[in-house]
């Protein structure tokens, strides 16, 4: 499509690059943001006809709105989709967002995209919470995203927020579980942190917007004695995961444990902060 733009950030992405791009091959033009990778991410990039951009890494947010910087000679009408190295863009996906651009009016700024979860070819649609939103589908010039606990969010939204249904792929174990632990380890520290900081209001769970819903849900149950093991049984008997065989029980213990490791780091943050 000439009118869209795929956004890829990397770091250290060998493995999984060639999947992504592969994927959005002859779908818009590609830009890849390297954060400094000392793999072959940068060569494979290059090779697969991207344009390469490189900026220190500080957080989500913050790069998704340096590399929307790099691209303001673009058209205001143009579209961006974002990306991250471990997704996949699959035909039906892409179909859909052909239809969701060639259909927007022009006070759409963007949809919120969702994703499947995959472990070992398993979907985990009820161990994840099947579906989860983010805003990765913007017209240009027309929305900033702010960094939220690991994550980010939609910021300054000039336009209306629609939703786009069919989802692409999420390989987020495609490194192994050692990765994982790594990568929610840092993670649970920026967790810690924002739950530590900020409250949230009752009435945020019924917002419209499932940015706001899902934030306040995280920061109100995560401060619940007992919400690790409240989180297991949520997503493996409530929502179903077990339903997903070993898979399912691997990920939802793994995510009790992200919820551990976030409260003892909050407790640590409130202990360093008496002192």
């Amino acid at each position: 499509m000439k009118d869209l733009t795929i956004v890829v950030l990397t770091l250290n992405e060998e493995a999984d690059l060639p999947r992504c791009l592969l994927a959005v091959d002859g779908f818009g033009r590609l830009v890849v943001v390297d954060s400094g990778s000392t793999d072959k991410t940068r060569q494979i990039a290059i090779a697969h006809g991207a344009l390469l951009l490189e900026h220190p890494f500080k957080a989500f947010g913050a790069q998704r709105n340096w590399a929307l910087d790099q691209l303001t000679s673009k058209s205001p009408d143009d579209w961006i989709l974002f990306l991250d190295a471990d997704e996949v863009a699959t035909i039906n996906f892409r179909s859909a967002v052909e239809r969701a651009i060639a259909a927007a009016s022009n006070d759409v700024a963007g949809f919120y995209c969702c994703w499947k979860m995959l472990l070992n070819g398993v979907w985990l649609k009820n161990s994840d919470n099947f579906p989860k939103w983010q805003v990765r589908l913007i017209r240009n010039q027309r929305v900033r995203f702010i960094d939220v606990g690991h994550g980010q969010k939609e910021g300054a939204v000039n336009g209306k927020l629609q939703f786009l249904r069919e989802p692409y792929l999420h390989y987020g174990f495609s490194k192994g579980w050692t990765a994982w632990i790594d990568r929610h380890n840092r993670y649970a520290t920026l967790e810690a942190s924002e739950r530590t900081l900020y409250k949230a209001k009752w009435a945020d769970i019924f917002d419209n917007s499932p940015t706001k819903r899902n934030k306040a849900l995280k920061l109100l149950l995560g401060q619940l004695p007992g919400w690790p093991l409240g989180r297991f049984l949520f997503s493996f008997l409530l929502r179903g995961g077990f339903l997903e065989g070993s898979a399912g029980m691997s990920y939802c213990l793994m995510l009790a444990y992200y919820e551990l490791i976030i409260q003892l780091k909050m407790k640590e943050f409130r202990l360093s902060s008496l002192r």
